[in-house]
């Protein structure tokens, strides 16, 4: 039997410990859709495979998985974007790329639940806001 030694570093298969990461994506606080968003690891990260995703759900919701370890993300700090298409339906390009997109997270062993992305408006509102429960 195999068993994971520490929880930052995972198992030594390179697959990684993961925790929930939920939430909504909001414009003018309705729920956005036909779209998906994504989380970047952050260079200082442990793991840096594969960038958990999820498509959003009618009501704006997601729930990120990491292909193909299953449901959840890695512990550490992300840049968040949204598929391109749809940022590009929203006004707002820079939020499909991960350099240039102002959606930044951290993501602890607690997990993330309910974690609110709200979108600026298109009458140029302030830049994307997160973390709001």
């Amino acid at each position: 039997m195999f068993v994971c030694v520490t929880v930052s570093v995972g198992c030594d298969d390179g697959r990684p410990v993961l925790v929930e990461a939920s939430g909504r994506v909001l414009l003018q606080g309705q729920g956005v859709t036909a779209g998906s968003v994504t989380f970047h690891p952050d260079s200082g990260n442990e793991f840096q495979g594969d960038s958990p995703s999820s498509q959003l759900q009618l009501d704006g919701s997601f729930r990120m998985k990491t292909f193909p370890w299953g449901e959840g993300v890695a512990v550490g700090r992300y840049r968040a974007t949204l598929s391109a298409p749809l940022a590009a339906r929203l006004g707002l390009p820079e939020y499909a790329d991960p350099a240039k997109s102002p959606l930044q997270l951290e993501v602890t062993l607690e997990g993330l639940r309910g974690y609110v992305i709200e979108l600026p408006g298109a009458a140029g509102g302030q830049s994307g806001q997160t973390g709001k429960p």
